[in-house]
């Protein structure tokens, strides 16, 4: 009568290795095409509840870009240690201390709020510089859009 619909089951898919240059992308956009991948929407075989998506290695982490300059000492990023009050951080101090947060914080917050998504976190490896010791998985170069 007609088609069944494709489901992916978990170990059907074999993921790839990505290598993203961070280098003058825009933050916010380059985030949101690696939680993509991480998702696994760019595949037909997207599946909901299944893990389908790539690992991805980011490089450069430190040469970020944001789309204004003023985001830098404006955006804040706030947490909660437990005792009373909230610590806060601007993006300038968090890209000097730790330039990995500031990619990681972005692409988590695209992703699903539950146990897969922090599954698909897992699969992004973040570094300053252009070194990194994923060479084995033989990364794919993949050149998502650049600054504008």
């Amino acid at each position: 009568m007609g088609t069944k619909t494709y489901m992916a089951k978990t170990g059907e898919i074999t993921p790839k290795w990505w290598l993203v240059d961070a280098e003058e992308k825009i933050l916010g956009r380059m985030a949101s095409d690696i939680a993509v991948i991480l998702m696994g929407k760019h595949r037909p075989t997207y599946t909901p509840h299944v893990d389908t998506g790539d690992h991805i290695v980011v490089i450069n982490a430190e040469k970020v870009a944001f789309s204004a300059k003023r985001k830098w000492d404006n955006k804040v990023y706030t947490r909660y240690t437990g005792y009373p009050g909230l610590r806060t951080q601007t993006a300038a101090d968090r890209l000097e201390k730790k330039p990995e947060m500031v990619i990681r914080e972005a692409v988590r917050r695209m992703l699903p709020k539950n146990k897969l998504g922090r599954k698909m976190l897992q699969k992004l490896k973040i570094f300053t510089g252009t070194d990194h010791p994923h060479h084995a998985q033989q990364p794919e170069a993949i050149d998502l859009p650049a600054k504008k």
